[in-house]
């Protein structure tokens, strides 16, 4: 193995070429393939002082991805040896199943060690997949506060606002004055939250009366009263809300944080505009992923699993696939005796699957961003229906005058086309329908859309075509 550049891998404060400025930030966006292999040849080497060197000047997100990217042997030896050098936040911000495949080689009290420098919400999210007793000695080795607030976070609904939400925020009483209120903040910093956008306002039984903007609170005169500044109505969020809900709040109302409310409307918590980036992410990603049939875990998970948790959905496939196969079984007289027949059935089953799967992916989109509703339903499917017919005119056309002059047949080229008009007006229909109707039946339209399309483009443009050649050519 070929020896590290030891004076390149620590050098970490060599200047960049002025002429290159703006291409050499681009070009190191995020932690490079150059930068793995020099920090993991350091690391075989034993070079542990530039090792911790290297991860020292990482940020949360790129020593993240160092974890993440390397094999899993040298990570067991990484964080083995040199787990100090990396953040709690760069074990917050782990993909889930590396996240807790790396806790659980460690001990109870490592865990607390990282716990103890996160907020509540970001420690959280770094237990919540372990073992319960598991969680239970890990939370044993914490402060009381933090316990409480972990057990709380638990308490509540997986994807609520509750398990979302920090429990470190800033509330003050509304008969404060400005200066009172900057003078808390320049005092209280050891237990206010690292970051925060907005101070809520609340009443002796700590309901929230409202917000103000720390940019608004700044600008006023220390002599001010709160309750006299035009203070901004707060979007109080129930704990109990699903986060994809909260999402859609804070994208409505262009908010940067919102409190979170209990059953008796009073302040618990609070969501900040960077979890709800996440959220954002994470539910566009499952979205994307379930249509696939597919796991978010599947590049890090185990062969196995992996391939379990997608064997349902290819099995359910084998099935529709099987009985569009009994479909053309219908028609064998028709396919024997007209071979073009057998040459171009596939082309229309997969105009159809692929139209349809145009439209299936705008409904969806639109479904989850709470775009649709009873009044405008209707109007999608139309639209999509219209869609249909004026691509599969187009496309008839097309293919109409090509398999015209392929086989010397307008009779085949009429049959094809018209075979083509109707299964894209199908593939329209169905495409935008199957998702609203899921979605209004309460199922998940991103998990079984797309088999229930695929299934009926598929026997539909077989069904029409070979019927269609049967009466017309035979």
């Amino acid at each position: 193995m070929p020896e590290p550049d030891i004076e390149k891998l620590v050098d970490t404060d060599s200047e960049l070429d002025p002429n290159e400025g703006i291409e050499k930030q681009e070009n190191t966006y995020g932690i490079s393939d150059e930068d793995i292999d020099e920090i993991i040849d350091a690391l075989h080497h034993g070079y542990e002082e530039a090792v911790v060197e290297k991860i020292s000047t990482l940020n949360a997100a790129d020593g993240a991805d160092l974890i993440s990217k390397i094999e899993e042997e040298d990570r067991e030896s990484l964080l083995s040896e040199h787990g100090v050098a990396f953040t709690a936040e760069m074990f917050a911000e782990l993909q889930e199943d590396i996240r807790k495949s790396v806790l659980e080689n460690m001990s109870p009290h490592q865990i607390a060690e990282i716990i103890k420098d996160l907020d509540s919400d970001d420690a959280l999210d770094l237990i919540i997949n372990l073992d319960e007793e598991f969680q239970t000695q890990i939370m044993k080795k914490l402060s009381s506060k933090m316990r409480l607030a972990l057990e709380e976070g638990l308490s509540f609904p997986e994807d609520s606002a509750g398990r979302l939400m920090q429990r470190e925020f800033v509330a003050v009483p509304q008969f404060w004055t400005v200066g009172k209120t900057i003078d808390y903040l320049r005092e209280g910093s050891k237990t206010l939250p690292d970051e925060f956008f907005d101070i809520f306002i609340v009443s002796p039984n700590h309901h929230v009366v409202g917000e103000i903007p720390l940019n608004k609170l700044i600008r006023s005169k220390r002599t001010d009263k709160l309750d006299t500044l035009a203070i901004n109505d707060a979007h109080h969020i129930p704990a109990m809300m699903d986060q994809e809900e909260v999402a859609q709040i804070f994208r409505r109302e262009n908010l940067t944080s919102a409190p979170v409310v209990d059953e008796n409307d009073r302040l618990i918590g609070v969501i900040t505009i960077d979890d709800i980036v996440d959220v954002i992410d994470e539910e566009a990603q499952e979205d994307l992923l379930k249509l696939a049939g597919v796991d978010s875990g599947d590049i890090y998970g185990a062969a196995f699993k992996t391939s379990y948790s997608r064997f349902r959905w290819l099995f359910i496939n084998l099935l529709t696939a099987i009985l569009a196969s009994l479909v053309i079984g219908m028609f064998e007289a028709t396919i024997e005796q007209v071979v073009a027949v057998a040459i171009l059935m596939p082309i229309v089953a997969s105009m159809g699957g692929n139209a349809g799967t145009q439209a299936l992916t705008v409904a969806v989109r639109s479904l989850s961003m709470k775009a649709v509703s009873r009044s405008n339903a209707l109007r999608i499917i139309w639209k999509e229906t219209i869609v249909g017919i004026l691509n599969g005119v187009v496309f008839a056309i097309i293919m109409g005058i090509f398999t015209a002059l392929w086989f010397t047949s307008p009779l085949l080229g009429s049959v094809i086309a018209t075979a083509m008009i109707i299964n894209l007006i199908i593939a329209g229909l169905f495409g935008a329908g199957i998702p609203i109707v899921l979605d209004h039946m309460g199922s998940d339209p991103a998990v079984s859309s797309t088999v229930i399309l695929t299934t009926v483009t598929d026997i539909v443009g077989f069904f029409v075509f070979l019927g269609l050649a049967g009466l017309v050519l035979l």
